[in-house]
């Protein structure tokens, strides 16, 4: 479910399964490791899931910083996680 009325997307566990290894395989290329941690900057949409989901599954530490944030807010968030990479 989005944030809008009526905005849904309905996917498998099959399909989640193979995104979430795609980019865990993505993250992995670009160096992250497990304790590592991410920030994650994105609005309700599908690929927030996903880019969680990656994160756990190689280890990763996550924090969510929704799209309403301002770039102060995210840069306090960041500084303060000390995070490796922000995934937009």
């Amino acid at each position: 479910e989005g944030n809008e009325p009526g905005d849904s997307t309905k996917i498998t566990y099959r399909e989640l399964l193979h995104k979430v290894c795609q980019f865990a395989n993505v993250l992995h290329s670009q160096g992250v490791k497990k304790g590592d941690r991410v920030s994650i900057y994105m609005p309700m949409i599908l690929e927030l899931v996903i880019a969680m989901l990656a994160c756990a599954r190689i280890g990763a530490l996550h924090s969510v910083v929704f799209a309403g944030f301002s770039a102060d807010s995210l840069c306090e968030r960041i500084l303060d996680c000390g995070c490796s990479l922000l995934i937009t």
